[in-house]
């Protein structure tokens, strides 16, 4: 059995998809768990996760892409990570579902800061989901493309979003055989472990 590491290695942000290839409908749903399953600060989950395969959706999707129209339009599904963009009704939300102190916590030591400061505590809970997804299509052999080049105002019209604001988006797919980005064409590069990790 291969390790987490190993799968690790073979992930990269790919940069052309094999649009004739398609994702099972299975593996999806366990993409779409495992985005549920993120962790989040006390447990807040400020998100909506929105997997698109549908091809007109796409297309109007890839038209606020910015450079990564072709990505969306030959990737499998392109999942959407949102922020709660309506604060009211978050707090609804973690009223409906979250313990007396993980709430207490909310109401003494975010809700007072500023509404900037409060989606900007959104968004980071968002990016942990989003590295979860990242991890999961790893482990399960699908190749993904982490995308904020997008635009977000249209994302949230393209999709009918009112309560919610796009961040990043995800191309889900296949590469293609000739995808010069693939590690056996252009190695990883990383930082040696030495100089950014340290053991105390």
């Amino acid at each position: 059995m291969s390790s987490f590491i190993e799968h690790f290695q073979k992930r990269y942000t790919t940069k052309k998809y094999d649009s004739s290839r398609k994702i099972n409908p299975a593996i999806l749903d366990e993409l779409k768990q495992a985005v549920r399953l993120s962790p989040s600060s006390i447990n807040s989950q400020p998100w909506h996760f929105t997997f698109v395969s549908d091809e007109s959706t796409k297309q109007q999707l890839a038209t606020a892409s910015l450079f990564n129209d072709k990505k969306v339009l030959d990737s499998d599904t392109v999942v959407v990570f949102s922020r709660i963009n309506d604060i009211s009704f978050f707090e609804k939300q973690i009223q409906e579902n979250l313990p007396e102190g993980a709430v207490a916590y909310y109401n003494n030591m975010i809700k007072p800061l500023p509404e900037a400061e409060i989606k900007a505590w959104f968004d980071k809970q968002v990016y942990l989901a989003l590295g979860v997804l990242l991890s999961a299509c790893s482990q399960l052999a699908i190749d993904a493309t982490p995308m904020e080049g997008i635009e977000s105002e249209k994302y949230n019209q393209i999709l009918g979003h009112d309560k919610y604001h796009a961040l990043v988006a995800v191309a889900l797919g296949f590469r293609a055989e000739d995808d010069s980005n693939q590690p056996s064409v252009k190695p990883k590069s990383r930082v040696a472990t030495d100089k950014i990790v340290t053991t105390v």
